[in-house]
């Protein structure tokens, strides 16, 4: 039996995978949403994580990853279910170390055989997302400079994003620059409409 716990913000949603996922015999599916799942106490017993990459708590995950958090990659899988063209969602699922990656247009039995591949340590990879994942590979933004660019989509001025990251101002508007260079924007807010877009932020 695949122990899977799956998170969704979206109830509707959850309620109609849980019910498909949990019609088959060999898994058993505990729902959460993500508030819930900040909550969770940790634990071990489910084998399989399913996360929809678009909830906003998916942001989470990457941190969650360190050995003190709830979510670690040496005692679950992760299945993420993504959506095609934003190939930035990607790269913070490969940072998350996710195993499993389904796009949100396929047909159900793509993500079931995600959920039993991952569940035997193995990798899947659903073609509609290949695309995506190469575009992922050449994310031309350095970690410092995404962490940049997300505080400022969060509307942090200039002085706020170097107090946070103990950067002299200067610095962050070099790192903006640097952003707005590399992603062909024509300003910081161009730049931020363009990350989103891809899902970097």
């Amino acid at each position: 039996m695949i122990r899977l716990l799956f998170v969704h913000d979206d109830t509707l949603l959850r309620c109609a995978l849980t019910s498909l996922l949990g019609a088959e015999e060999d898994i058993d599916v505990i729902p959460a949403s993500w508030e819930e799942w900040a909550r969770m106490e940790p634990r071990r017993q489910e084998a399989v994580w399913l996360v929809d990459a678009t909830c906003a708590g998916f942001a989470r995950l990457a941190d969650a990853a360190a050995p003190h958090r709830l979510y670690d990659p040496e005692d679950h899988g992760l299945v993420v279910l993504a959506p095609a063209g934003r190939p930035g969602l990607l790269h913070r699922a490969f940072e998350a170390r996710a195993l499993g990656y389904v796009s949100k247009e396929a047909a159900p039995q793509h993500l079931l055989d995600a959920i039993r591949t991952v569940a035997k340590g193995g990798r899947y990879v659903d073609e509609a997302l290949a695309y995506d994942f190469l575009s992922a590979s050449r994310m031309p933004l350095t970690p410092r400079e995404l962490r940049v660019l997300s505080l400022a989509a969060d509307g942090a001025p200039v002085p706020e994003i170097a107090g946070e990251l103990w950067l002299a101002e200067g610095t962050v508007r070099n790192y903006l620059a640097a952003v707005i260079r590399k992603t062909g924007a024509r300003n910081r807010v161009d730049a931020i409409r363009i990350a989103r877009g891809a899902g970097w932020v």
